[in-house]
């Protein structure tokens, strides 16, 4: 997690990465801005990815707490 990204939730992440997919799809966007885009784009991927594994293990903890004999 990078510090820019660490106080954005999952969906505020994620619209910004549609925003870069947006802007790398631009045919004259220079080659500098683009490796730029693409730097930012891969960060904020790995941001969104960590966040579901995250919730993943929580769904996973609470079904086999659920399955638990109380």
């Amino acid at each position: 997690m990078t510090e820019q990204n660490k106080d954005l939730s999952f969906e505020e992440a994620l619209s910004r990465l549609e925003q870069v997919v947006v802007q790398l799809e631009k045919p004259d966007l220079p080659l500098k801005e683009s490796v730029e885009y693409f730097e930012r784009g891969l960060k904020l991927s790995r941001y969104c990815s960590q966040i579901l594994e995250q919730a993943e293990l929580q769904v996973e903890q609470v079904k086999q707490n659920d399955t638990q004999p109380s």
